[in-house]
């Protein structure tokens, strides 16, 4: 399956619950962030980005500002325009892009190398820290800009630089004798590579990302001889590379380890190499890691990496609630995963996990207002414990406008802006809806039997709060597949021009194919009665406690609505969840109220009999919301019976 998802050029996301929010990321967001890359926002932490690019490119004097990869909040921006432009034109924001692509050309040195802070701060010494110092990853981000970029615009400019850096990094390094054989500390390049490989058709690109991921993990080690001193502080005088996702050839991983953005990029390289090349020993190697993650290592948020000591995974099970790192760009890193296994092979549990997500942790990663964001996602917040903690000091309860490592907020408006391309994929002569989103979308067919070149859906629905899906195709004979969440799977119903089909769910997908004529109309309802959710007893944070899920959102509790001492709160087994609809609270929400109990505080710390009940309303709210009403305690799991 090598669909790219639905052509954003002829897509439309408006109205429903997605369009507002993908129109704040589009006129809001990526301006606020555009400001902040040219550090004129008061107060934020300066960027430098757009600066180093000037003095890179010999226009300003100066000294190099920020993170050694800082280069890469600019290639995810640029992304972000090119996703922006390809679904609404927009004549200023093209000018300025093309204007910094003017920038990035001229700070390209002659023999292809691009990369502002070697050229500025370490001139000399450039591909000596291979591990630590991601060059190969900035220039993986400025390729996907690149992609993005001529795909919504048809200039090649940019993607002619990074051919060029390409060609440069194929010179350097490889297998081939006279060359580093090394690979990416921060896998990113792998998946662009693909991209890029998918739009030139370039045999050098793929072969280059092919030879990143099988080069991970051999007994011939590259990283050790790039840093000798670090090999030997073990005391066996081995190297552990589980950090770096080097400890075993990726095809024999069998479980994501250290840090978690870098995993999940690895395996999502893995996926996007597979699905071009057929190999079925990564796509295997993928299907496990993904297996393994959802099984043991994941939040009910779509929250992954919850080791704040290396933003790394820690054992299975480990999933503490309040000391949560659970990094937005991770979740991220999990849909670009789950959309890379689905080209390959479209099941059900792929795009529940997409879907898990992205509306949990990465609609959390953004306030309302689309200016302040969070880096980590935590499922439970004290306020006063966040201040006065140190080992709870990467949590915060509120969201800053910038971060001095500001990798998740571009990340995300990229990911948003983008959203057609995990919506849908096309198989053959079907069409799947992993995804269902209000408006309208085109997708090609890459392999029809028929003379059908593409698919027009047109979508009317308010999911994930309403529980109707609304399809009109296109004329033509194809399958239309239909997503079916596994926690609908035992109620849904599906109806075509109003007479009811039997359509069973196979691998997650309900399957009309029939020869659609102009006018039809498919109705697909899901069961959004809300549910309460129980962990493994395994998983020690959640034992005894209950979460509350309605549909694909995960709902917490926030003082604003329940008062202080949320950990004192009990939602019994017995009693109704009422979903209420609130058009006028957080911008629109179908809350969740519940007849509650609360344990009433004692008068000394330690006693002999059980603290005293009394009733109580509680009031859930869904957790993307949560920290836009000021701070506040917060909390996804919930007691679920006095204890």
């Amino acid at each position: 399956m090598h669909d790219i998802g639905a052509d954003l050029r002829t897509t439309c996301f408006d109205g429903g619950f997605w369009g507002p929010r993908i129109e704040l990321m589009r006129d809001k967001a990526l301006r606020y962030q555009w400001e902040i890359l040219n550090d004129r926002v008061p107060g934020a932490e300066p960027s430098g980005c757009v600066r180093n690019f000037r003095i890179a490119a010999g226009i300003e004097q100066g000294a190099y500002t920020g993170m050694v990869f800082q280069d890469s909040d600019l290639g995810k921006w640029l992304e972000a325009v090119g996703y922006a432009l390809q679904t609404k034109p927009d004549d200023e924001l093209e000018r300025i892009a093309d204007e910094v692509i003017e920038l990035i050309e001229r700070a390209q040195q002659p023999d292809g190398y691009l990369n502002t802070y070697y050229t500025i701060k370490e001139p000399g010494r450039r591909w000596t820290n291979i591990r630590d110092n991601h060059e190969l990853y900035c220039a993986g981000h400025m390729m996907e800009a690149a992609v993005a970029y001529y795909e919504a615009t048809g200039k090649r400019r940019l993607l002619d630089v990074m051919l060029r850096m390409a060609y440069h990094i194929d010179s350097v390094i490889g297998p081939e004798a006279g060359k580093k054989h090394a690979f990416p500390g921060h896998e990113e390049i792998e998946l662009a590579l693909v991209k890029m490989y998918r739009v030139t058709g370039d045999a050098v690109l793929l072969k280059l990302a092919d030879y990143f991921l099988r080069a991970r993990g051999l007994a011939d080690n590259y990283f050790i001889c790039e840093h000798p001193v670090d090999a030997a502080k073990t005391a066996s005088g081995a190297f552990d590379g589980r950090y770096w996702q080097n400890h075993k050839p990726v095809v024999d991983q069998e479980a994501l380890v250290g840090h978690a953005v870098r995993a999940l990029y690895m395996a999502t390289g893995m996926a996007e190499v597979a699905a071009q090349t057929g190999a079925s020993d990564l796509f295997g190697a993928c299907a496990k890691l993904f297996d393994d993650l959802v099984g043991k290592r994941m939040y009910i948020t779509g929250g992954v990496g919850s080791n704040a000591w290396g933003e790394a995974f820690s054992t299975d099970y480990d999933l503490p609630s309040d000391r949560a790192y659970a990094e937005t760009c991770a979740s991220i890193a999990l849909c670009f995963f789950a959309r890379a296994l689905l080209r390959t092979r479209p099941e059900g549990r792929f795009a529940d996990a997409m879907e898990r997500a992205l509306y949990n942790t990465c609609l959390a990663g953004v306030a309302l207002d689309g200016e302040h964001f969070f880096y980590v996602n935590p499922l439970e917040v004290w306020p006063q414990v966040v201040r006065d903690r140190r080992d709870a000091a990467h949590v915060l309860a509120i969201r800053p406008g910038w971060f001095s490592c500001a990798c998740c907020p571009p990340n995300l408006v990229r990911l948003l802006l983008s959203l057609g391309k995990y919506a849908y994929g096309a198989q053959g002569s079907s069409i799947y809806c992993h995804l269902y989103i209000n408006g309208r979308a085109t997708l090609k067919l890459p392999d029809s039997t028929t003379d059908l070149s593409s698919v027009t859906l047109s979508v009317e629905t308010d999911y994930p709060y309403g529980d109707t899906i609304v399809i009109r195709p296109s004329a033509g004979t194809y399958a239309l597949m239909l997503r079916i969440p596994e926690w609908s799977a035992k109620r849904y119903s599906i109806t075509v021009n109003q007479r009811e089909v039997d359509a069973r769910a196979e691998n997650g997908y309900a399957c009309i194919k029939r020869e659609f004529a102009d006018g039809d109309t498919i109705r697909l309802k899901l069961d959004l009665s809300p549910r309460r959710t129980y962990a493994n007893p395994c998983l020690r944070d959640a034992n005894g406690k209950v979460a509350v899920e309605r549909g694909p959102l995960v709902y917490c509790l926030e003082e604003a609505d329940n008062g202080e001492g949320l950990n004192r709160k009990i939602l019994p087994d017995n009693v109704e969840l009422v979903a209420v609809d609130m058009p006028d609270k957080l911008g629109g929400i179908v809350g969740i109220t519940a007849k509650g109990l609360c344990e009433l505080p004692g008068s000394t710390l330690y006693g002999g009999s059980r603290p005293e009940l009394a009733p109580c309303e509680l009031g859930f709210i869904p957790y993307y919301t949560w920290a836009n009403r000021g701070e506040n305690e917060m909390r996804v799991w919930v007691r679920s019976q006095e204890r």
